[in-house]
């Protein structure tokens, strides 16, 4: 922290986040917006226009027409979940196709994340109560009018990871942010458009800044025996069975909900098998040679997550994430087990009994996405059966606007 003014910082936490005016789409922060206009034309989205300012003081002299609310992000409540309900959980910032107004709404909302050796590449979105407090700090500039803040300090990986976690230490010593709470000691990498890393975050501090975070998912199933019933003869047929684990109830993020066999987040330099490997033995005491032997990689699953109060910490911060995606079958004398204080116990489910818990809400939504796709994937969820089933396929592979590993 040396050289760092901490009580800077703590001068620029505002009680109160100005008023901004309505502003046409800046020129800088368009790599969401699909509108093509003629150079001349009027550049004010349609939620703009309207007076969108969520997360902003309401001006109650303004003529403007009637603001779009962006509402708290809350779970799913009504009856059953349908498998239509569990995606649209998880993936809950709005489509510019379906929902094009609420889309500029949220656009409009944010401040987009740039580096200032790359002024028109947006890498994440940040809530303005989160951008305003970074107005007079020291490596950071907040533009109000074009809605941005720039990391300008740092003209390699290594400093600007450096000007980084100084900024994130200070955020985390003034208590201002509840998500810093579960500060990790991790480091996330956030990549620029050629796939090189600009720089690495704490893992806690990634949703402030709205980057596209990395993760590995590993369902692990085995066929199970099971006696087949008066009416069929053959004796014993197989059933494809998970392992499915509960999260214990005292971790800050989604306590007590059921999880994939296996799941945690990619740090900077480590590859998605690695990563997979490590989490085996961390949460569900899986040997090595094992994993490495058999575990498939089988594709990714992407979405871009608004949080809501169970992720812990605030709530409407922007989470874009990519899911690294592996199937382990497990001999049937496998049996995972906990390694550490993150998981409470592992139970051996059927298909049906695994469909009643996404039904009832039991998963967190981002391991309820990847069971989705493991059922597209092994014909338990089929066009037949459900009526969704082209949305849901194409949306658990969402093209996030933000560069990519």
């Amino acid at each position: 922290m040396s050289g760092f003014n901490l009580d800077a910082l703590k001068q620029y936490i505002p009680k109160d986040i100005p008023q901004l005016p309505n502003i046409s789409w800046p020129k800088t922060h368009t790599s969401m917006n699909p509108d093509e206009q003629e150079e001349g034309t009027d550049r004010t989205s349609p939620s703009m226009a309207e007076g969108s300012q969520a997360d902003l003081p309401v001006d109650p002299t303004s003529t403007n027409e009637p603001t779009i609310v962006l509402t708290e992000p809350e779970p799913i409540q009504h009856g059953p979940k349908s498998n239509l309900d569990l995606l649209n959980e998880c993936d809950n910032f709005p489509y510019y196709q379906t929902d094009t107004k609420m889309f500029f709404a949220h656009i409009n909302t944010y401040y987009a994340l740039y580096i200032k050796d790359l002024p028109d590449v947006e890498l994440g979105y940040i809530l303005p109560s989160v951008a305003q407090v970074f107005s007079g700090l020291p490596d950071w500039k907040v533009d109000n009018r074009e809605r941005s803040l720039t990391l300008i300090t740092g003209s390699n990986e290594e400093e600007r990871s450096k000007a980084v976690a100084m900024t994130c230490q200070a955020l985390k010593a003034t208590g201002h942010f509840q998500v810093l709470k579960g500060w990790r000691d991790e480091l996330y990498p956030v990549y620029g458009p050629n796939k090189e890393l600009l720089f690495s975050i704490e893992r806690s501090a990634s949703a402030l800044f709205g980057v596209v975070t990395y993760g590995c998912h590993m369902s692990a199933y085995t066929y199970a025996k099971r006696p087949k019933s008066e009416s069929e003869a053959g004796g014993e047929e197989e059933e494809l069975k998970l392992w499915v684990p509960r999260r214990a109830a005292t971790k800050q993020t989604y306590g007590g909900m059921l999880d994939n066999t296996v799941a945690g987040g990619i740090a900077t330099g480590e590859t998605p098998f690695e990563s997979i490997v490590r989490e085996s033995a961390e949460e569900a005491s899986l040997p090595e040679e094992l994993v490495r032997k058999n575990a498939k990689a089988v594709g990714t699953v992407t979405y871009f997550h608004i949080r809501d109060r169970r992720a812990g910490g605030e709530t409407r911060l922007l989470q874009p994430e990519c899911q690294y995606v592996y199937d382990l079958q497990l001999p049937e004398d496998v049996v995972p087990k906990p390694s550490d204080d993150e998981v409470e116990g592992f139970e051996l489910k059927s298909v049906d009994e695994v469909k009643d818990a996404l039904r009832d809400g039991e998963f967190k939504p981002n391991c309820a996405v990847v069971l989705l796709d493991f059922f597209v994937r092994h014909g338990v969820l089929t066009p037949e059966e459900e009526p969704a089933y082209s949305e849901i396929v194409s949306r658990l592979h969402r093209r996030l606007e933000f560069p990519m590993a």
